[in-house]
């Protein structure tokens, strides 16, 4: 079973008992974001790896995939138009991920706040 942050942020139940499955005992939940656009339906963070459902995995097959901080070498946000707004908080909603190898993963999501939120957890554990 594993366990769950304190403030750990959640948007759909359904999304969060589909990482729970996947989870190693002692892994740490710490949010689970729902998405949008065509590729994927959530995005969760552990302190040990993002997961995300990817529906268009290998062409027609859906997947649950799993990347290591360890994979991760840099967290963008796009700059749509002044990239910050009062206190600091992103404007634009997509966060990129490039991977060791230089594959880039975006993800889009619900708001700018959730991506500012994605991005700061992510960046916790790798700094």
């Amino acid at each position: 079973m594993p366990e769950y942050s304190s403030n750990m942020y959640v948007d759909k139940q359904d999304q969060l008992e589909k990482i729970e499955a996947v989870c190693l005992p002692d892994e740490l939940i710490r949010a689970v974001f729902d998405l949008k656009g065509r590729g994927t339906g959530f995005l969760g963070i552990t302190d040990k790896r993002i997961v995300y459902f990817d529906k268009e995995f290998m062409k027609n097959r859906k997947a649950l995939v799993s990347i290591p901080f360890s994979r991760i070498s840099s967290v963008a946000s796009e700059d749509s138009s002044g990239f910050f707004i009062q206190k600091g908080f992103l404007v634009s909603d997509t966060l990129a991920l490039t991977l060791a190898g230089g594959e880039v993963k975006i993800f889009e999501f619900r708001g700018g706040e959730k991506a500012h939120l994605a991005h700061m957890i992510i960046m916790e554990h790798m700094l």
